[in-house]
């Protein structure tokens, strides 16, 4: 899958999050990545993040931290 489109569905859900009291947004976008996105996806928004993760959106990287990191490939 693309960094692009990976970025669009971390960010989409990410948008849909901030909903909610920011601590509560972060963990149930930290679940619901961990629950849902196989290691391949995880491994490719993991590539994003530890690049600077720029186009991504905030609750994304302070979710990061609670997201399972797949082992290497």
């Amino acid at each position: 899958m693309s960094a692009e489109k990976i970025t669009r569905m971390a960010n989409d859900i990410a948008k849909f999050m901030e909903s909610k009291p920011h601590d509560e947004g972060v963990a149930l976008f930290a679940a619901h990545i961990n629950d849902f996105w196989d290691p391949r996806m995880r491994r490719q928004l993991f590539e994003i993040v530890d690049a600077g993760g720029a186009a991504l959106r905030p609750l994304v990287l302070d979710a990061a931290a609670s997201i399972r990191r797949p082992v290497a490939a």
